[in-house]
């Protein structure tokens, strides 16, 4: 209790990807939750005995171990290790996603970050997160220019004038991801700091 006494902040911070894969104790690929013939948790779903443990104390799912005297065995069969259910409201699973995405703090929250640093106006940045605008990522030998927003009619209107495959436009918070890669942060913040 001294310590929260003694507290003068709390810092809420979003945790990078190799943090939340240590924290993990496995990958959820299913979105099953319970299997409704034995009303048990379904193997890599959602409340996953081998990822969040077992939903009865001191028992694996199979059932091959059970009492306090096999504490800490992971079992053989369906690798649930065998310990109080409670570790159930500790432990933490991930899920690997297809694409990558963009968290609302910072395409919604003021300021808007990632409109910011591309210097694309907000509801723009909000269009291309969420596939109704393309952002031109490569601009080739057009008229276009690097980080320009275009809505659908714009971008075919493009795509005719100057060619399939002279530039390059993408959609959602991969295009966006890409973009922020090329940003050089550290001739940015010299150039602010100049100014």
């Amino acid at each position: 209790m001294e310590e929260l006494e003694n507290l003068s902040q709390i810092k809420i911070d979003l945790a990078s990807d190799e943090d939340i894969r240590m924290w993990s104790r496995g990958e959820v690929k299913k979105p099953e939750t319970i299997n409704y013939r034995t009303l048990k948790p379904e193997k890599d779903g959602l409340f996953c005995e081998r990822i969040f443990g077992p939903v009865k104390d001191w028992e694996c799912h199979c059932g091959k171990y059970k009492k306090i005297r096999f504490k800490g065995v992971v079992c053989d069969r369906c690798g649930v290790e065998v310990t109080k259910s409670k570790v159930r409201r500790e432990r933490m699973g991930h899920i690997e996603l297809a694409a990558p995405v963009a968290h609302i703090w910072y395409f919604k929250g003021i300021p808007n970050r990632i409109a910011l640093v591309l210097d694309i106006s907000p509801k723009d940045v909000e269009k291309v997160v969420y596939f109704a605008s393309y952002v031109v990522t490569d601009k080739g030998d057009t008229g276009l220019t690097k980080c320009q927003v275009l809505n659908e009619r714009e971008y075919h209107e493009a795509v005719e004038k100057y060619g399939f495959g002279s530039f390059k436009a993408e959609m959602g918070a991969e295009a966006l991801q890409k973009l922020l890669r090329e940003v050089d942060v550290e001739s940015e913040y010299t150039d602010d700091e100049e100014s």
